[in-house]
């Protein structure tokens, strides 16, 4: 009898992320350099990949969420980097946020099935990021989240596109973000296809962007996400309402692009229990986090723990659904992604 080969598996981990300002940006010829400027935060929860391909079956590819949900977008990515007679693929993604809700769970669920599978067939992470962008960017889940979590804190987009032909630049960032929902997803892809929602995003965003510089400064970013929010007048009723009692209590907030949700950081510590006590008499679905401190990475093992629910702090809000993936690695350098992400182009190849 012939050997069989064996079952291989990969795990990848990619973190959330809220736009606090962006101006759409498809000027160029190469889809690599198409995208957004914008900027934002990095979150330090986001979307967990678990790769498996079982070379001994027929070609297959599956894409599917914790609920078993089909994900057409991350399918895409995956479709650009599975070889011919690769096998029966699995590809299961835990997102640790709403999906729809502004929280960039589209663009890290489908960096971390790359990065998994890429781990799986032995690919660069180059190659990984641009497969997920350019599912993004051309099925209309997002312009400018894949090259957002490529590092972790504060992020600042003065060049769209996935780097090297992207310029993003990130800076440590160590305050509280409270993120929370008020309503229903809005779908991004409804939104980036009516050209004038995107011409009031340009003209409301680029003067705040020539604001914020070259790097992104705290207090200048948060200021700009606040007039972004305000000037652009897309947030609905009731999000204004959270947004204007947040800011009374000592925060910075503003709408998470797209979604009716909301990020905000105090100003002082102080303000945070103000901000929570204030969102649970409202019953706002609200959940505490930290800025990543990394971006998106391979796990050198498997995740624990992705899909345990974390505890709302008791009597302050309902909390968020989904739980917090942690990252399992031999230390911090091995926890970091390919440090040459970023040139070639993804495969066409199909399984």
């Amino acid at each position: 009898m012939g050997s069989t080969q064996a079952e291989r598996r990969a795990f990848a981990f990619a973190p959330g992320h809220v736009t606090g300002l962006f101006v759409a940006d498809r000027s160029a010829r190469d889809p690599r350099a198409q995208g957004s400027r914008g900027a934002g935060i990095v979150l330090e929860v986001g979307a967990t990949a678990d790769a498996v391909v079982r070379p001994e079956r027929p070609d297959s590819l599956d894409v599917v969420d914790a609920a078993e949900a089909p994900l057409p977008l991350t399918r895409t990515a995956a479709e650009h980097l599975i070889p011919p007679g690769a096998g029966a693929v699995r590809v299961r993604v835990q997102h640790a946020l709403p999906v729809g809700q502004g929280f960039g769970m589209s663009a890290a669920g489908s960096l971390a099935a790359s990065l998994a599978l890429a781990g799986l067939f032995r690919l660069s992470d180059q190659r990984a990021v641009e497969a997920a962008h350019l599912a993004e960017l051309f099925g209309g889940g997002g312009l400018g989240g894949v090259a957002a979590i490529l590092g972790g804190g504060l992020e600042l987009r003065s060049r769209p596109g996935i780097p090297p032909r992207g310029r993003v630049v990130h800076r440590p960032f160590d305050r509280p973000v409270l993120v929370g929902v008020v309503g229903g997803p809005i779908p991004s892809p409804r939104q980036l296809a009516r050209p004038r929602f995107l011409a009031d995003v340009a003209r409301v965003g680029e003067p705040i962007l020539r604001a914020l510089g070259s790097a992104p400064v705290p207090a200048r970013l948060l200021d700009g996400s606040e007039r972004f929010t305000d000037e652009l007048g897309r947030a609905p009723l009731r999000l204004r309402h959270v947004l204007r009692g947040l800011r009374r209590r000592g925060f910075w907030a503003a709408q998470a692009m797209f979604g009716r949700s909301f990020f905000a950081v105090p100003r002082r510590p102080a303000a945070v229990a103000i901000g929570l006590g204030f969102l649970a008499r409202g019953s706002v679905a609200v959940r505490p986090l930290r800025p990543a401190p990394d971006g998106a990475r391979r796990l050198a093992g498997e995740p624990g723990g992705a899909g345990a629910a974390a505890p709302s702090p008791k009597g302050r809000g309902a909390a968020l659904p989904a739980g917090r993936p942690r990252a399992v690695g031999s230390g911090r350098a091995a926890s970091r992604p390919d440090a040459s992400i970023l040139t070639g182009r993804p495969s066409r190849r199909r399984p």
